[in-house]
Formats: C-alpha cells, structure tokens, sequence
C-alpha cells in the first residue's frame, strides 16, 4: 500500500526514518524553489537547512520539530545541505550531513544533540577524511555503528580512488567496474571514521562486480542498510534510470548480491529512500515530484514493504493518476 505524502506546505526529500524512544522520526532535506537552472551536478538542490518530523501512529499527521540546522550555523559551510542521516549512542544524538565547503567540495558534517527532534550544534570542522554524500548510518545487533556514503555525477565520487582525490575525476568505461558505494565502522566516539572506507561492492548473477554501463542495476546514490532474519540489506539508487534496488549480503561490508527493484521510478528525476521496522510493519519512506511537478520540489511519503517468504522484497510501483 502507498500511502498519502506527509506534506503539502513544505518540500521534503530523501527521508531517513529511525525509530528512537519507541517514536518514528523521519530526517529529510528541505527543498525550496532556489531559482538555480538544472544542471547535471545537481546545482538546482539548494537547499539550506534542515527539519525533523515525527509520527507515533504511521498515518497520524505528522509533528514539524521545526529547524533543527541551518546552513549559517556552520563554521566551514559553503552550499548545498543535502540529505542527513542519525544515529544514536549512549543518550547522544548524531547527525551526519553532506555539504560543499567553502572551495565547493562535499564533505561530510556532523552535528550533535541531546535529543533526536534535536536542534542539533556543528561541530567546526567536518569529519577527516569525508567526501561526497548520502551518508547512512547502521547500527549492527552488537552495537557498532557503520556508515554507507558516496554519489557520482553531483555527488562527486567520481574525483575518488582508494578515498583519494584524483585528477580527472571520470567515471570508468561501461565495461569495466561501476563506482562502488563507500562503507566504515564509526569510531567509538561516533565523531570519525574507525578505519578507510572501504568498497562496497555489488555481484551480478554470476558473481561478477557490476559493471558501470548497467546502469538498470550499479549503484549511483543513497544507500541504505536494513537487516532482516540475519540477512544484510543493501538498497541505493540507480540515478539515470530512477529505481531503488538492493542487493543482500552476509556482513556490513558485502559482498552483496544483485536481487532486484524495491521502488519502480517514480515522478521526478530523482529517488531516495530508507526502510525501517516499526510496531511490527515494515516501511518504504521515499519522494517524489507528483505535488509539484518539479524535479527540485519533492515530497516525502510511505509505502508498505513486503519481505516475501524467500526473503525477497516485494516490487513497489506508485500509480498516479493519468
């Protein structure tokens, strides 16, 4: 079942839903109509700030927490606030968010609070060592936390190698081996990456890493881990070609292999999602265009989702009127 969007009166993407305190809360960017013409690198994604939802039934209406961030309250800040995920450890909350600094490079931030509605406090600098976007943090039944980051094209992963920068920053032939998505263990301050990150990769059928020219199938962008019945559970976006796939593996760290489509596209050039359990029901959160019309205007909505016997998720597609 898809259900209604959240919102009519505000432009949200990218929901991050947890579960914190027995209460569902939700952490989208905040789009606005910035007046930026489109462009490949997602120059039209300008948003600025940040606010956290939250519902204690899944078709209440939802609680605006009000601004939690704001793009001034941060010392490096250059542009573009894009999606943010949170963790929690030991009572603190921690949110992780993509940025361009001030020489417009993506980095990844922290901010910090007391509480998961927050408002939460930057810190000054961003994390070392971070670059790109999409951050997702995975807490594992033991108690360690794993981040899953990175995205071509305006993402930027493309200038990386070994988590360096290179030079020419392209993105490989169509045969060889697609970008992977970057994944680590949290230090146990949750403030650093506890190691290099590390490729995630993803296997074909024959157990073959996907090459960059499928692109029905290789990662582009928003990645996200859920775990069901021991099983690890990859997911992210296609990009170009609009689909929330996943692939499973036996680890946080994969490899993980291709199972097929959570999300057919839906209206808007892009898709972003997380999965969550919550009273017993699991979740889609996802976005789309269909209130505005405009790729850069989303709105967050809900569907169920279905892990069939096998362990396989259940194809969702979104009808919108004709």
């Amino acid at each position: 079942m898809v259900r209604k969007h959240f919102l009519k009166n505000m432009y949200i993407a990218d929901p991050h839903a947890h579960v914190f305190n027995g209460k569902l809360y939700i952490y989208p960017s905040h789009d606005y109509e910035a007046g930026i013409p489109e462009d490949d690198l997602g120059s039209h994604f300008a948003m600025k700030d940040y606010h956290v939802f939250s519902l204690e039934n899944i078709d209440d209406e939802i609680t605006d927490h009000g601004k939690a961030l704001d793009v001034d309250d941060i010392p490096w800040a250059g542009r573009q606030l894009w999606d943010c995920d949170v963790a929690e450890k030991d009572g603190k909350y921690y949110m992780y968010f993509p940025l361009k600094d001030k020489t417009d490079i993506f980095r990844l931030g922290i901010a910090i609070s007391d509480k998961p509605e927050g408002p939460f406090k930057p810190l000054p600098t961003p994390m070392d060592g971070s670059y790109s976007i999409d951050p997702a943090v995975f807490k594992d039944d033991d108690g360690k936390h794993y981040m899953y980051f990175g995205g071509i094209w305006g993402g930027q992963l493309q200038r990386y190698r070994n988590n360096k920068a290179i030079e020419c920053g392209q993105q490989p032939a169509d045969n060889e081996p697609a970008l992977c998505a970057k994944v680590a263990v949290m230090s146990d301050d949750m403030l650093n990456f506890g190691e290099e990150p590390k490729d995630l990769v993803i296997l074909d059928e024959n157990g073959n890493p996907m090459l960059a020219g499928d692109n029905d199938r290789r990662f582009f962008e928003a990645s996200w881990m859920h775990k069901y019945k021991g099983k690890y559970y990859f997911s992210y976006s296609t990009g170009d070609t609009h689909k929330i796939c996943y692939a499973t593996g036996d680890n946080p760290y994969g490899p993980f292999t291709y199972q097929g489509v959570i999300l057919n596209p839906v209206i808007g050039w892009t898709t972003h999602h997380s999965i969550v359990e919550y009273k017993g029901k699991w979740y889609l959160f996802f976005h789309d265009s269909e209130i505005s019309g405009k790729t850069w205007l989303r709105s967050a909505r809900v569907a169920d989702l279905n892990h069939l016997p096998d362990g396989s998720i259940e194809t969702i597609t979104v009808e919108y009127d004709k």
